[in-house]
C-alpha cells in the first residue's frame, strides 16, 4: 500500500513541475517514433486513419481520427493561447508598450529569418515552398520546460521575456495560418460564423459572466469555421477574445481566468501529448545523410537551428542599440542569446503548420521529410540551447 502511495505522490509532484509538460511531449514523440519504426507501424497507421463521423440531420463531419485531433483538440489549444494572450494584453506584461516592444521585435525576427532561410533553399519547388512557415514557430511548452530545468538560476525577467516572445510568436503563427493556409471558402459557412461572432458580441456586451452561452456558441462557431475553408483552430482564438476578463464586482471571479485554469492541465497533459503522438511518427526506414540534405528537411533544420537564434538575437540587439527597447532586468546578451537558442524548438506548432502545408496539396514524402526536419532541428536547438544556458546562467551558491 505504501508503494502505491509513493507512486501517487511521485506523479503529483511531477505534475507540479514546470518542465512536466515538456517531458510528456518528449515521451509522446518518442512513443510515436517507436510506433512508426517497429512491428507496431501498421497498427499505428491504422490508428491515425480510423474514420470518425458525426452526423446531425444534414450536417455531416467525417474525418480520420488524426484530423479530429488536429482540427478539434488543437482548437482547444488555441483557445487557451487566446485566453493567455488576452489576459497579458489587458493586465499582464504585454499591457505596457515598453514591455511588449522587445519580445514583439524578437518574435518578428524569429519568424522572418527562418522563413527566409527555408524559402531560399526551396525556392525552385512551388510545392515544397508551401512549407516556408514551418520553421517560424516556437513550442512554448518545450521552451519553458528547458528553461525550468535551471530553477532559480533563471532571472524572472528572462522567463517573462521568453513567455511574451512565445505568446507573440503563437499569435504570428495564427495570422500566418489565417492568411496562407486556407482552402476554398464557403460563403454560407462564413455567414454562420459571422452570426456566431455577433451573438458572442451581444453576450459580452450584456455582461454575461456564465461560460455556458460562450462555449455553446463557440462550438457552433467551430463547426462553421471548419466548413468555411478557414482552418478550424482559429475558432478557438476568436472565442477567447469574447470571454470576459474583468467583472463588475470584486467578489466575482473572472470567467477568463476560471476557464484558463480549467483548460491548462487538459491542454498541457493531454491535448499536446496526444497531438505529438499522432503527428510525430516518422518512419526512419531508408533515412540517410542524403535524405537530410533534401531541400525540405534541410530548410527546416537550418531555419529552426540557425534562423531562430539569428533572428531573435539580431532583431533584439538592433532594437536595444537603437534605444527602441531595453534588455530584460538583470540579464545580459549571453542570456538573451540562450533564449534565442531554445526558441528553435518548434515541435508542436511546426508539426501543426507542416500538416497544413503538405496535407493540402503536398506529397506524403514532403510530409515525412518535414517531420524529420522538425524533430532534428528542434532536438539540436534543445540540446545546444540547454548546454549554452547551463554555461551562461549564474550559478547558485
Amino acid at each position: 500500500m505504501s508503494g502505491q502511495g509513493n507512486i501517487i505522490n511521485f506523479f503529483r509532484e511531477f505534475l507540479k513541475k514546470e518542465s512536466a509538460g515538456g517531458i510528456l511531449l518528449l515521451i509522446a514523440a518518442v512513443l510515436a517514433l517507436i510506433s512508426a519504426n517497429s512491428p507496431l507501424r501498421d497498427l499505428y497507421g491504422e490508428l491515425l486513419t480510423i474514420p470518425v463521423e458525426v452526423r446531425i440531420g444534414a450536417l455531416d463531419i467525417a474525418k480520420p481520427l488524426v484530423l479530429w485531433i488536429n482540427d478539434g483538440l488543437m482548437a482547444v489549444f488555441f483557445l487557451l493561447i487566446g485566453l493567455e494572450l488576452k489576459k497579458e494584453l489587458i493586465e499582464g506584461e504585454l499591457s505596457t508598450p515598453r514591455n511588449i516592444i522587445l519580445p514583439a521585435i524578437a518574435a518578428f525576427g524569429g519568424m522572418i529569418m527562418p522563413g527566409i532561410i527555408y524559402a531560399f533553399i526551396n525556392w525552385n519547388d512551388p510545392v515544397a515552398l508551401a512549407g516556408w512557415a514551418i520553421p517560424t514557430a516556437t513550442d512554448i511548452a518545450f521552451a519553458l520546460g528547458i528553461l525550468s530545468l535551471f530553477g532559480k538560476r533563471v532571472p524572472p525577467s528572462l522567463k517573462i521575456f521568453l513567455v511574451s516572445l512565445a505568446i507573440l510568436d503563437d499569435m504570428g503563427a495564427i495570422i500566418i495560418i489565417a492568411m496562407f493556409y486556407t482552402s476554398d471558402l464557403s460563403f454560407t459557412s462564413l455567414v454562420i460564423a459571422s452570426a456566431c461572432m455577433l451573438i458572442l458580441t451581444l453576450i459580452n456586451s450584456q455582461n454575461v459572466r456564465k461560460l455556458t452561452p460562450y462555449i455553446l456558441t463557440g462550438v457552433i462557431l467551430w463547426v462553421a469555421v471548419l466548413k468555411s475553408g478557414v482552418h478550424a483552430t482559429l475558432a478557438g482564438v476568436i472565442l477567447a477574445f469574447f470571454i470576459p476578463l474583468k467583472t463588475s464586482s470584486s467578489d466575482e471571479s473572472s470567467p477568463l481566468i476560471n476557464l484558463e485554469h480549467d483548460l491548462r492541465n487538459s491542454v498541457v497533459f493531454f491535448i499536446m501529448p496526444i497531438f505529438a503522438f499522432f503527428n510525430a511518427g516518422v518512419s526512419l526506414e531508408g533515412i540517410t545523410l542524403d535524405t537530410l540534405t533534401k531541400p525540405v528537411p534541410l530548410g527546416i533544420i537550418l531555419g529552426l537551428f540557425f534562423g531562430k537564434q539569428i533572428g531573435v538575437f539580431l532583431f533584439s540587439y538592433i532594437a536595444v542599440k537603437l534605444n527602441i527597447a531595453a534588455l530584460p532586468r538583470n540579464t545580459g546578451w549571453k542570456q538573451v542569446y540562450g533564449i534565442a537558442f531554445i526558441c528553435g524548438v518548434g515541435f508542436t506548432m511546426s508539426l501543426f503548420i507542416g500538416s497544413l502545408a503538405f496535407e493540402q496539396g503536398g506529397t506524403t514524402a514532403n510530409l515525412m521529410h518535414d517531420r524529420l526536419g522538425i524533430l532534428l532541428g528542434s532536438t539540436l536547438s534543445a540540446v545546444f540551447g540547454y548546454l549554452y544556458l547551463n554555461k551562461v546562467l549564474p550559478r547558485q551558491d
